[in-house]
């Protein structure tokens, strides 16, 4: 198990971002959170097993079809024992 906080950069606010993260964490099994930042980015807090996080990291790299990622900056974190993930 991994765990990373993400901070998400661009057109990522007002799009679905926090809605379609959800969605693909709960696809996925990756267990956190995700909240909106008063600077306009994304912060996520996500753990899961490695190959799962690759492929969630890719997915918040690209985000849904209106968002507009311009930077994903990842910070290991020690792991929190999330037990679903949620947006805050």
């Amino acid at each position: 198990m991994i765990s990373y906080s993400i901070k998400i950069v661009g057109k990522v606010q007002g799009v679905g971002f926090r809605y379609y993260a959800h969605k693909k964490a709960n696809e996925l099994g990756v267990r956190g959170f995700v909240r909106n930042m008063r600077d306009g980015s994304v912060y996520v807090e996500a753990e899961a097993d490695p190959g799962i996080m690759d492929e969630f990291i890719g997915w918040l790299q690209q985000g849904p079809p209106w968002a507009r990622v311009e930077e994903v900056v990842l910070q290991p974190m020690p792991e929190n024992s999330f037990e679903r993930f949620e947006i805050r």
